[in-house]
């Protein structure tokens, strides 16, 4: 009975430390932490301004109650982010993605 025990044990172990890895393997895809960020905006103490996502996902061309205006956007990635401003990523994604080892970008505060 102790041996199956010990079995049963062991098994468990390995499903479950499979389990964890694949599971923190999905999580960690291949995209790192982004925003989009205008360009143009830039702060010497607070980064980028971030805009909304739309702004990278289209043209940059953004409407307005004037007409249409035109944003400099860009994903930026892995940066920390602080009152709407990112400051410290990179603009190469592939870069982000190799400097977070296995796909996982971290939290954003690894300096660039």
């Amino acid at each position: 009975m102790a041996e199956t025990r010990r079995r049963l044990r062991s098994s468990t172990v390995v499903l479950g430390g499979m389990g964890v890895l694949a599971a923190a393997l999905s999580a960690c895809g291949s995209d790192p932490d982004r925003r989009c960020v205008d360009r143009d905006s830039y702060d010497y103490i607070n980064g980028y301004k971030i805009v909304a996502d739309r702004n990278c996902n289209s043209s940059g061309a953004t409407s307005s109650s004037m007409g249409t205006s035109r944003t400099d956007a860009d994903w930026y990635y892995d940066a920390d982010v602080s009152n709407g401003y990112a400051d410290y990523g990179t603009f190469s994604r592939s870069e982000a993605v190799d400097r977070g080892g296995f796909g996982c970008s971290g939290s954003g505060s690894s300096g660039g």
